[in-house]
């Protein structure tokens, strides 16, 4: 298999005139970007970063970013990316945890750099006009390209992704150039992307999805728009202009973008297929969005950083809530809540354990350093999700939470999913997050904490869940109206905050 650097090259001597990335009035073509990127793979050389070694790198989505991504493929150098929020103390440990050779970072994250022990120690690239570097990003803009260009094989490590767990320290998921370049052939093949596709690089170059974006272009020679930050309206300016082809998006941002496209009405007809991760899709959002976009492909991906891809569903309006089925690089079963292997399967339309076969091609092979993750997390060929669902009579998957999410009431297992769902589909609903509160006597009490788009009384929406095919005790016992719902950098809604009161009311 091809590693990344040579893919990437592949792709230059295709079209080399095709235009690859764009970042505001930068606008650079394959052949353009490649002298770029081969540049300062020279310069991190000329720094001493050689194969194996980490560069962390705490930026926001820019070409920079994007840039600095390749050059560690080409040079064998393995991307190791932070959210460009993190504190001091996660760049300590993430350094100290990958042994990190060097630091990449900008002026938003300058402080965390500058207050971190660790990173002061390493050489540091500053990029932007980021005070406190040994080195700049435009110094190695002018270096030489390195005395050998193609460094790593499809075997040697590409990527160390943090993941960010609800608990604890952050957890490294280790990716090599195979499983990357295959999970985004199979993002390709997945969502039917054609030569020269264009995209929004919105989602986080930290975060699995931001990646996927930026490898899936570049093999299909597609444009890859870098979006610093997340605003709306600056994202329906983009798509009307670059004439954006696909989306893959996270479902809050994809809420946001509609609730003002209603008013600007901006010309997205150039979009045609839609894709989101990262959390389910309530039924109220799915229909909104397959009648605003009218796209001709609708996919809900459900996977994640250790495990790219676990199913694909193509038409996710068709069939409201389903994952689908397997991904072509995968095997997913669900177990049962106590099994202690993948062999234990649970009956169809019985809940329990999403696992996924550690054998994929996109599959990781352990977290980084960190045998107690991998103790809880793997078990013999499969890695345990810690996501609940079951398949219906079709085949189809459908996640139904996590399992720390559960909510046990009167002795019921509980998942908020079809609560949410079902409460999304009332006219009064913006967003709903659903979540169990301590209760004398239940134990647990079902509670919906809701984002309002008109007023609505709580017996109303009491009336709602009755009427409709929810189960009466997973209807909820009580009704918190809220400002905002509290999310991650990424868009998931955090139900944990919810429970610990952190939300505005």
């Amino acid at each position: 298999m091809l590693d990344l650097g040579r893919s990437f090259l592949a792709s230059v001597e295709r079209c080399p005139d095709w235009t690859a990335i764009v970042d505001g009035d930068l606008r650079l073509t394959y052949a353009e970007w490649f002298e770029r990127v081969r540049n300062v793979a020279g310069g991190l050389h000329e720094m001493g970063l050689g194969h194996g070694d980490h560069l962390l790198v705490v930026l926001q989505n820019g070409w920079e970013m994007a840039t600095l991504h390749w050059a560690c493929q080409f040079l064998g150098a393995i991307m190791t990316p932070l959210n460009w929020r993190a504190k001091s103390e996660e760049v300590d440990y993430c350094a100290t945890n990958a042994e990190a050779a060097m630091v990449a970072y900008q002026e938003i994250s300058a402080p965390a750099v500058a207050g971190s022990s660790v990173a002061q120690r390493l050489p540091r690239v500053a990029v932007g006009g980021a005070s406190g570097g040994t080195q700049t990003f435009e110094a190695l803009l002018e270096a030489k390209p390195a005395p050998r260009l193609l460094n790593a094989t499809a075997d040697d490590w590409s990527l160390l992704l943090f993941t960010s767990g609800t608990t604890g320290k952050p957890k490294g998921v280790p990716r090599r150039h195979y499983h990357e370049r295959a999970a985004a052939v199979a993002h390709v093949a997945q969502n039917l992307y054609g030569v020269g596709e264009r995209t929004l690089g919105v989602m986080p170059l930290y975060h699995t999805m931001g990646i996927r974006s930026l490898l899936s272009m570049t093999l299909i020679n597609g444009l890859f728009v870098c979006v610093p930050k997340f605003n709306p309206a600056e994202i329906l300016k983009v798509i009307e202009s670059e004439r954006i082809t696909n989306l893959y998006l996270v479902p809050t941002l994809y809420h946001d973008l509609a609730e003002l496209q209603d008013s600007v009405k901006a010309d997205i007809s150039s979009v045609r297929k839609l894709g989101f991760a990262g959390a389910p899709m309530n039924d109220g959002l799915l229909k909104r969005l397959d009648a605003l976009f009218k796209p001709d492909l609708f996919v809900n991906h459900y996977g994640s950083s250790e495990v790219y891809t676990y199913t694909i569903e193509q038409k996710a309006a068709g069939k409201a809530g389903s994952a689908g089925k397997s991904g072509i690089n995968q095997h997913i079963r669900v177990v049962r809540l106590d099994a202690k292997d993948g062999d234990d399967v649970a009956a169809c339309g019985e809940e329990g354990q999403i696992v996924a076969n550690l054998h994929g091609d996109e599959s990781f092979e352990g977290y980084w350093k960190r045998p107690d993750a991998n103790e809880k997390s793997l078990h013999g060929d499969w890695f345990l999700t810690g996501d609940l669902g079951y398949f219906d009579k079709d085949g189809d998957l459908f996640v139904t939470g996590r399992i720390d999410d559960m909510i046990i009431s009167g002795g019921e297992n509980i998942s908020p999913t079809d609560i949410e769902s079902v409460l999304s589909l009332h006219p009064a609903v913006d967003e709903v997050a659903v979540v169990g509160l301590p209760d004398d006597r239940w134990g647990q009490r079902v509670s919906a904490f809701i984002k309002l788009k008109i007023e609505v009384d709580p017996s109303e929406l009491d009336q709602h869940c009755r009427e409709s095919s929810l189960p009466d005790f997973k209807r909820p016992r009580e009704y918190v109206f809220v400002k905002a719902l509290p999310k991650s950098p990424v868009g998931k809604i955090l139900r944990r905050k919810i429970v610990t009161g952190e939300y505005e009311k």
